[in-house]
């Protein structure tokens, strides 16, 4: 169903929280007819620390540069999600996206609200309307796309019937997925990001360079079991240990370079059925973050980003 566009202006006495109204307030930047003022940036900056702490290490105008693009990724999402839903009449918070993010921040309810209200961040409210924004924009990304998803059951069912029970292994991963620049060569760009791996470490470099979702969390996609991952991963892995990372893969149009921070083995017995379904959904979720990021180039060239 199709709506009005509702104009989001992120203006924060709109949204006084935390004493930052007591700073002086100034416009940084328009998309379009969106808003966006310093406190706005400073807000999203120490909610960026609070996902990925090993932000904290990056100096001030690099987090600040950060917290800008993330900004400008949701309004640009909100108002797509706008033109197709009713975002009003989606009136509910799913409690489970909140118990997710707690569970991938190693933290419960009361430490992450402390965390917010200690950095001057979001209110916990503001960040369950982020994660509606998030979960609404796969819903439209599944809309648009799911008939567009190609999966061979068969052959995936040929691949779980290959994997023994006693030497499964489950990998705790981190990703850097990036697409060639037009004002340089890939192999420029490679060693771009190879050098600010050494410099400021995996964790800092997906923040900057990588394009996935996973970026805010420092590249952190969480573990995987090998059943999920292509050959071509796979053996990639298999040359590599703990806290390295892989060579570049090529994706399609985009790449991919994965560091190991935990192995584990999984001994018992595969239940196929159920691996099966994990691993359709697995390459399901894979080429719907495709689309995700196809679509996203995509609609964001229809928004103007003016600096004040």
């Amino acid at each position: 169903m199709l709506s009005k566009r509702n104009y989001l202006i992120f203006i924060l006495f709109l949204f006084p929280t935390f004493g930052l109204a007591e700073e002086n307030i100034f416009i940084k930047l328009k998309v379009n007819d969106y808003i966006i003022t310093n406190i706005d940036i400073k807000k999203e900056s120490e909610y960026l620390k609070i996902l990925n702490p090993n932000i904290s290490e990056l100096n001030n105008s690099q987090i600040l540069d950060l917290a800008e693009e993330s900004i400008i990724k949701e309004i640009i999402k909100k108002d797509e999600i706008n033109k197709f839903f009713i975002l009003e009449e989606k009136d509910f918070i799913d409690e489970k996206l909140l118990k997710d993010l707690l569970k991938k921040l190693e933290l419960n309810q009361n430490e992450f609200q402390n965390l917010l209200v200690q950095n001057k961040s979001y209110t916990l409210n503001e960040i369950k309307e982020k994660l509606k924004i998030d979960i609404l924009w796969n819903d439209l990304i599944y809309y648009l796309f799911n008939k567009q998803i190609k999966i061979d059951e068969s052959l995936m069912a040929n691949k779980i019937d290959e994997v023994k029970s006693e030497d499964r292994k489950q990998y705790l991963l981190s990703e850097i997925v990036f697409k060639k620049k037009q004002d340089q060569s890939i192999d420029k760009y490679i060693n771009k990001i190879r050098e600010s791996i050494k410099e400021i470490g995996f964790n800092n470099t997906a923040n900057i360079f990588s394009i996935a979702d996973s970026s805010k969390f420092g590249g952190k996609i969480g573990w995987v079991d090998e059943s999920n991952l292509s050959e071509t991963i796979i053996q990639k892995l298999k040359i590599i240990d703990k806290n390295q990372y892989t060579d570049v893969i090529q994706i399609g149009n985009n790449y991919l370079i994965l560091k190991i921070d935990e192995i584990k083995i999984n001994k018992m017995a595969i239940d196929k059925k159920k691996a099966l379904k994990n691993l359709i959904q697995f390459e399901t979720n894979k080429q719907l973050n495709q689309y995700s990021k196809i679509y996203f180039n995509k609609v964001s060239v229809n928004y103007s980003i003016n600096e004040k």
